[in-house]
């Protein structure tokens, strides 16, 4: 099966990210009436609404104005990692209405039965998704009965071309930049003005994968170990591992090399235009390839406030807002109209929507085996503590 998704990958992302279109019925008649009937006599009013989702994905705007359209309090909680968000869902008891899944984890979270299926009847802004990323999804959610695509983007690198450069003095910037975070010719070098490294074994192996030439999607230990050498290679000039808090280091100048996620990396880029007026950050898009995925939001199987759920999640398919969704995140949205009314400086940004020669070079990130991804992060704690 994951091979197969591999064969086909290739094409559904060029398609995908060239904004194909399609008659493609993204209905799914038998899942929306499952739901309905789990869900029956279940939508009442209420006053509340609880969502757990990555930090700085949603424009401020959005949610203030649903609060007053519905009359409502959103209630909006920040984890900055798959595994934090994994960790709480699969008690069953995760106290919240919306979750926002990537799509290496959810289909184990569906499997686990720890979401609902969707009511699609409750969402008729449901025709706005880009039916290519519901094919990416249908080896994760087969029928797409419970993840609805939110954003698409790539895991790439960002650097502070001033503090590059003086730290590399004479050395040129490689051909392959992603030299500069697993070379320890570079990484040697930069770590006098700090390198950043996303803080989970599921984003950064993968990445050490391909830059290997091995599958980044390997269930095979001995490649996984060769990915964990160079990461270890370059262990002692790593500053900070984190997920999120990367695109304050970058924006302050704590950090000049940051691997992270595309959108965080052009915040960290306009948080540090806006504080000190300089251009000095400059987002990556190796032509050798990027990691790609797509994030979605699922509903929780203890979701208490139903009807504000889907009120929520269709708002946000809404094109309009989708598209200011994405020009505050700077990520590509699934909403397919919604490009088209993004800034023309995001629609024509590379790091957001990538060139189909970056695409051919990518991957997208599958479901881990359970005992692989054990393994792995096995392998990160002990990386992390030096050993």
């Amino acid at each position: 099966m994951k091979n197969t998704a591999c064969l086909s990958l290739s094409g559904l992302i060029l398609c995908i990210l060239t904004a194909c279109s399609g008659s493609h019925d993204n209905s799914n008649p038998q899942a929306a009436s499952v739901a309905a009937a789990n869900n029956a006599g279940t939508l009442s009013d209420s006053k509340t609404l609880k969502i757990y989702n990555w930090s700085d994905y949603v424009d401020p705007k959005t949610i203030s104005e649903f609060e007053k359209k519905y009359g409502i309090k959103v209630t909006y909680n920040f984890y900055d990692s798959d595994e934090t968000l994994e960790s709480k869902i699969l008690t069953g008891q995760s106290g919240y209405d919306i979750v926002g899944p990537s799509n290496s984890f959810v289909g184990r979270q569906i499997k686990a039965g720890a979401y609902q299926p969707l009511d699609k009847d409750q969402l008729p802004n449901w025709k706005y998704i880009n039916p290519k990323l519901l094919d990416l999804l249908k080896d994760v959610d087969p029928g797409n009965q419970y993840a609805i695509p939110n954003y698409w983007g790539m895991n790439t690198i960002a650097i502070n071309t001033e503090k590059v450069n003086a730290a590399l003095g004479d050395t040129q910037m490689p051909q392959n930049s992603w030299d500069l975070v697993f070379n320890p010719e570079y990484t040697d070098k930069l770590k006098n003005c700090g390198i950043s490294y996303m803080d989970s074994p599921v984003e950064m192996i993968p990445l050490a994968l391909h830059y290997a030439g091995k599958d980044p999607n390997t269930q095979n230990k001995d490649d996984i170990d060769i990915a964990a050498n160079i990461i270890k290679a370059n262990r002692s000039n790593v500053l900070r591992y984190s997920s999120s808090g990367y695109i304050d280091d970058l924006a302050r100048g704590d950090v000049c090399v940051a691997v992270g996620f595309g959108g965080d990396l052009n915040i960290a880029k306009r948080r540090r235009l806006e504080a000190t007026g300089k251009k000095d950050i400059l987002v990556l898009v190796p032509t050798q390839g990027v990691s790609l995925w797509v994030d979605t939001l699922t509903i929780p199987k203890d979701a208490a406030n139903l009807k504000n759920a889907y009120r929520y999640l269709n708002w946000i398919l809404e094109p309009q807002i989708a598209a200011r969704n994405a020009n505050y995140v700077s990520y590509a949205p699934s909403s397919l109209p919604a490009k088209e009314l993004m800034k023309k400086e995001y629609r024509e940004d590379n790091s957001i929507f990538p060139s189909d020669e970056v695409l051919a070079n990518s991957y997208l990130v599958l479901p881990a085996k359970s005992e692989t991804l054990k393994y792995e992060l096995r392998l990160w704690q002990n990386l992390k503590a030096g050993k």
